[in-house]
């Protein structure tokens, strides 16, 4: 913790600070609670951004098979648009007059008599022409994830192009302020639209509503305008940079200051901020320190232990975490700590560090999709219940949508966590040349034995002969070891001679055989 924060903890109130730094190449934002890194966002300018970016797009494939469709969007990946996010409603919200419903005889059919048992065919054409929206950044070999169900996201209020119902944030629990709020959106909202009300909402009065919906309308006739004019696929409206999106959707009240390193990004900011929440100007500023800002707050070392499989825990416990494409998995282990009591006790309080940690992990790495979390076991049902509330409560201020399953009597809990973008472990490394992503290679003896088999189903094949064997250096001094001499029996095994090359540049599971005589690679021809 930098003196700085540690000033600041004369008052009550938990310090939440959100830091700003820019280079030329890459814009990060820290969010830190309590004097704790919880929430890293970055972006580069070649890997920008596209959730929330909308697109009038072409329609490649309909597979009613899997129920979805692919979108061409002008992107290197098309879109993958599914059934389940189509839009619930016709008319403006798509823009295109060509997106209608039909059915197995070829009759219109209105979009409110779909249900799941309708196949997709029946509502998108290949070559159609639609407009979507990314709900989810590309990921691996996947493209974008899209709806056509748009959404425009202001400060307060959220606009739905064509549907019919208002909505309240879970997060206002006061169903009198719900209440008023509602009251208030259903006063301003336009004819064909529907609206979602925000969390940072909450207190707010009509002309902070106003001024929302006004802003967002004159979007929405601006993105038609774009519509009618351009072919697909094009990119009709690019959603904020996210330095603004952190204003738009993280600057809440509970926020304590925001500090920006770049003077002329500050102005920006600044600027910004006047025109949308002016009482909140007084929490910005403009970092003036010698030190980069990142050193200052002490963020880089926390950085560079993100990409850690094993993060240790204050008391001596530490926490294991594994990510696969299918899922996330995180252990729990006592490590170093033996508690001063019995061992029941040490595994409860190594437990409830661990929840903590990993619900501070889980929102730092930006972990999504299935999570598979294994503490440790806990015979006593009160334990495990406290674990679960305290990992529960850890996660509550997460801005991503939750759901978490209570601890079995394996001592695991399952949940799944909103996965927009690829997590930070993927946008921070390039998977492995060697592996390949996998995290190990083949050990050398099991080369060593493929290397064998190769040669005796060669030897089988054609009897005896004359092979040059090129290996990494390691397989060749495990082949030709003076005491094992696995080579030479092998030779003399089979009735063949085979001279060897140790190739440096080699990948550790790699082998080339040639032909003495005619110098041409013939591994192919006997290899599994």
């Amino acid at each position: 913790m930098s003196k700085q924060e540690k000033n600041s903890q004369a008052d009550d109130k938990p310090e939440k600070i959100i830091l700003v730094n820019t280079t030329e190449y890459e814009t990060r934002i820290a969010v830190k609670e309590d004097g704790q890194l919880v929430e890293l966002l970055v972006e580069r300018p070649q890997k920008e951004m596209l959730v929330g970016d909308i697109f009038k797009g072409k329609v490649t494939a309909v597979l009613p098979g899997i129920q979805a469709a692919f979108v061409d969007i002008g992107l290197d990946k098309a879109g993958f648009l599914h059934f389940s996010d189509l839009s619930d409603h016709k008319g403006e919200s798509s823009l295109l007059s060509d997106l209608e419903y039909f059915d197995n005889e070829g009759e219109e059919v209105p979009r409110a008599k779909l249900d799941r048992k309708t196949s997709i065919a029946a509502v998108l054409k290949k070559d159609q022409e639609i407009l979507v929206q990314v709900i989810k950044e590309p990921i691996g070999n996947k493209g974008p994830r899209l709806t056509s169900e748009i959404s425009l996201p202001g400060r307060y209020v959220v606009l739905l192009p064509g549907a019919r119902h208002i909505a309240v944030s879970k997060k206002i629990s006061s169903w009198a302020e719900k209440k008023r709020l509602r009251k208030i959106a259903e006063e301003f909202l336009p004819e064909n639209f529907g609206m979602i009300i925000r969390t940072v909402a909450e207190g707010r009065e009509r002309p902070d509503f106003a001024a929302d919906i006004k802003f967002l309308t004159k979007l929405w006739d601006k993105m038609k305008k774009k519509v009618e004019n351009c072919r697909a696929p094009a990119l009709v409206h690019k959603d904020i940079e996210m330095i603004f999106g952190i204003i738009r959707d993280s600057l809440t009240p509970d926020v304590t200051k925001v500090i920006i390193d770049d003077k002329k990004e500050y102005k920006r900011f600044l600027a910004y901020l006047k025109e949308l929440v002016p009482d909140l100007v007084n929490r910005i500023e403009l970092y003036s320190g010698e030190a980069p800002l990142f050193d200052y707050y002490e963020i880089e070392p926390e950085i560079e232990r993100m990409l850690d499989r094993r993060v240790w825990l204050k008391k001596g416990g530490y926490i294991v975490i594994d990510q696969t494409e299918a899922l996330v998995a995180i252990d729990v282990n006592t490590g170093r700590f033996r508690g001063k009591s019995k061992a029941s006790e040490a595994i409860f309080i190594t437990n409830m560090e661990a929840a903590r940690e990993i619900a501070r992990q889980i929102r730092l790495r930006d972990i999504g999709g299935i999570i598979i979390v294994d503490f440790i076991d806990m015979e006593d049902r009160e334990q495990r219940k406290k674990v679960f509330e305290e990992f529960k409560s850890a996660l509550k201020n997460d801005r991503s949508q939750t759901y978490i399953s209570s601890i079995s009597d394996l001592g695991l809990i399952e949940m799944t966590r909103q996965r927009v973008r690829p997590s930070l472990m993927y946008a921070f490394s390039d998977a492995c040349p060697v592996c390949s992503g996998f995290g190990r290679v083949l050990s050398k003896e099991s080369i060593a034995m493929k290397i064998e088999r190769w040669f005796l189903r060669a030897a089988a094949a054609t009897g005896k002969g004359h092979y040059q064997l090129a290996a990494s250096p390691q397989v060749i001094e495990l082949l030709t070891d003076s005491e094992t001499r696995r080579l030479a029996k092998l030779e003399k095994r089979l009735g063949i001679v085979i001279d060897v090359i140790r190739d440096t540049s080699m990948h550790p599971e790699e082998f080339h055989v040639y032909d003495h005589k005619k110098g041409i690679d013939i591994t192919e021809k006997y290899k599994i």
